[in-house]
C-alpha cells in the first residue's frame, strides 16, 4: 500500500478548512484516511494547528510520500527542515 500524506478539504463553500491526512494513494480527496494528521485553515491565522509532528515523522519514515502543498506548509513552520521528505 503506497501512503501519502496529503490535504482532505471539510470546510463548506466559501470557507476552506482542510485536514492533513496519511491516506492510501489510490483512495479519493475525501476518502477515509488512515490517520488524521493536523489540521490547515488558509483564512485563520496561524494557517496549521494541532499538528501531530511525531506522527508525520513517523509516516516519512515509514516511507510516505508527501504532497507538493503539504510540503510547502511543513517547510513553512519550519519544523521538518532536517527530514528527509519526498
Amino acid at each position: 500500500m503506497a501512503v501519502r500524506i496529503r490535504l482532505m478539504r471539510v470546510g463548506r463553500k466559501h470557507l476552506p478548512q482542510y485536514r492533513i491526512v496519511a491516506t492510501d494513494s489510490r483512495e479519493a480527496r475525501s476518502g477515509k484516511p488512515l490517520e488524521v494528521l493536523g489540521n490547515y485553515s488558509p483564512l485563520q491565522e496561524p494557517e496549521l494547528t494541532s499538528v501531530k509532528w511525531d506522527r508525520i515523522e513517523y509516516w516519512i519514515s515509514q516511507g510516505a510520500e508527501v504532497s507538493e502543498k503539504v510540503k510547502a506548509l511543513l517547510k513553512k513552520a519550519g519544523k521538518l527542515e532536517g527530514a528527509e521528505v519526498r
